[in-house]
């Protein structure tokens, strides 16, 4: 078979455009694809919800891809175990209460059948604002992540929501934005952000499920991003809380929706 390369640019423009523009609206943005953001966008697909994420890397995944200081296994909780075997993914006991997963099996087969079950992936695309109407979030302002580590002077673009979710990890930053633009008391214990506590391990995988609701009007948080918005300990390479945590707020937003 002959190729030509024009074909071939043609096709990767009109497919991705058509793709853009069909999640210009969507009932739920995602910002960040880590394991909170994946399983959340699985869940909101599984429940038939219009949901669309983005990922300012190239890859995603998160902090799952590293385990733990680069060694690629990562560890879960009993009850992390139950969303391991729900997606299929291989794990076994270490110990009583500790299960085991390969770090890139994981990683893969949440993206993949998030994807499968309807979500849209971008990477590669950074969020750098909100969108409001009077006194909601409803959507993000987004650019490409060159743009933004180059530091060029490019102006961004907008997608809508119904609801946007925060799972940007330790920096929630969608939170971060809204506390710095609008000057405003976001529903926390301070009224802004009170930042992650140090590590334990047991405290912050319970609280990062209790941390996941909404913390203003339109927008939720989810993961890593939880505990640090509401003050939770980090957890380190422990992953059941944040897996649970992005179907609790899936739960939540469809119960909405």
């Amino acid at each position: 078979m002959k190729l030509d390369e024009i074909i071939i640019t043609e096709a990767i423009i009109e497919t991705f455009t058509r793709k853009f523009r069909d999640y210009l609206s969507s009932d739920v943005a995602i910002a960040g694809g880590g394991p909170a953001g994946l399983s959340a966008a699985y869940y909101l697909a599984k429940a038939k919800k219009k949901v669309v994420l983005f990922e300012r890397r190239l890859s995603i995944g998160g902090g799952m891809w590293g385990g733990g200081m680069m060694l690629n296994s990562i560890v879960v909780c009993s009850e992390g175990k139950k969303i391991l075997d729900e997606f299929g993914i291989r794990n076994r006991e270490y110990k009583k209460g500790y299960y085991v997963a390969d770090a890139t099996e994981a990683v893969t087969t949440l993206a993949s059948e998030a994807v499968r079950a309807g979500a849209q992936i971008f990477n590669l695309m950074s969020v750098e604002d909100v969108e409001m109407r009077k006194d909601r979030v409803t959507g993000f302002v987004l650019n490409w992540s060159s743009v933004e580590w180059a530091k060029l002077h490019v102006d961004p673009m907008t997608v809508r929501a119904r609801f946007i979710v925060d799972a940007t990890g330790h920096g929630c930053e969608v939170a971060s934005i809204i506390q710095r633009k609008l000057g405003t008391r976001l529903k926390t214990r301070t009224g802004g952000i009170v930042g992650e506590g140090p590590m334990w391990a047991e405290r912050g995988e319970k609280a990062i499920v209790r941390n996941t609701k909404e913390f203003y009007p339109g927008a939720y948080v989810a993961g890593m991003a939880a505990n640090a918005l509401f003050g939770g300990p980090r957890m380190g390479p422990i992953f059941g809380g944040m897996l649970l945590s992005g179907k609790k707020v899936a739960q939540l937003i469809a119960e909405r929706i």
